[in-house]
């Protein structure tokens, strides 16, 4: 059966639509999880327009969901030390009641950055600060106490406690398609890989390289599930919109991760919903 999600990126639009979305989500039993996005500025359209906080909006849509999985798509790296990363994810994985799929990211938008102050690097430095950060956050999530001595990151007897009920850790979802470095890092840490948008040759390829890194890291690909965004606008035919998930799950995607444009509302929710009835 094809796998559904929906995400709400938490720009142009307010935390009560927002929640009107993910609580009208968690009584569709199609839909499995739901994803926000980690960005201080919106990414489409005006971006001077509001844009809520990823982990803040996270956490209180945990507590007013039961049964969705909930995750962001993805957080970025250089937002906070990965120490703090894995700290927040024990205790909303606690607080979820261990729905929590930990989305990771090396970052990109250079527009909030400069803005914030906030050092992005290039693409190497993000990438190289990125799979040292990963591998800080499944370690602190997986040991008892962790010492690490890299280029961007140094923890000495480092403890994250108390952790939540997944173990050894939440799954970790990696967004991104880079061939050379985050599909490597996908194979060696990642249960979840997504690919964004993209298209069903496109998702085939991708997937032909990542398959590859895990056979030198000596990673079986079946345990990593794969998604791909698929944009839903306020006016779209919801019927089309679930054609586009197909092809993608033909390609071999797991997972359809429905990512609505604003304004959001229930309705849009359960047009989608009849719409994968009509063609699943």
């Amino acid at each position: 059966m094809p796998r559904f999600a929906i995400k709400t990126p938490p720009q142009h639009t307010s935390w009560e639509a927002m929640l009107e979305v993910w609580k009208a989500a968690d009584q569709i039993e199609v839909f499995e999880s739901a994803w926000n996005f980690d960005h201080f500025y919106p990414i489409h359209g005006d971006p001077n327009g509001p844009c809520l906080e990823a982990w803040v909006t996270l956490t209180a849509l945990a507590t007013q969901t039961s049964r969705l999985r909930i995750g962001c798509m993805v957080h970025g790296m250089h937002f906070r030390h990965p120490a703090v990363t894995a700290a927040m994810a024990a205790s909303l994985d606690i607080i979820s009641g261990g729905r929590l799929n930990l989305g990771l990211g090396a970052g990109w938008y250079q527009l909030e950055a400069d803005a914030y102050g906030i050092e992005l690097g290039t693409v190497r430095e993000r990438m190289d600060r990125f799979e040292e950060g990963v591998e800080v956050v499944v370690r602190l999530l997986s040991q008892e106490t962790t010492d690490f001595q890299g280029t961007y990151y140094r923890l000495a007897n480092a403890r994250c406690e108390p952790k939540g009920p997944q173990r050894p850790h939440p799954p970790i979802a990696i967004g991104g398609g880079g061939e050379r470095r985050t599909l490597r890092v996908v194979a060696r840490w990642a249960q979840w890989w997504d690919a964004l948008r993209t298209d069903p040759d496109t998702w085939r390829h991708k997937r032909e390289v990542l398959e590859r890194h895990c056979a030198e890291v000596g990673r079986d690909p079946a345990e990593i599930t794969c998604s791909a965004h698929v944009p839903v606008g306020p006016d779209d035919d919801p019927d089309m919109v679930i054609d586009q998930a197909g092809a993608l799950f033909e390609a071999g995607v797991d997972v359809a991760i429905l990512t609505l444009r604003p304004p959001f509302d229930a309705e849009t929710v359960e047009k989608l919903a009849t719409a994968i009835d009509r063609s699943f």
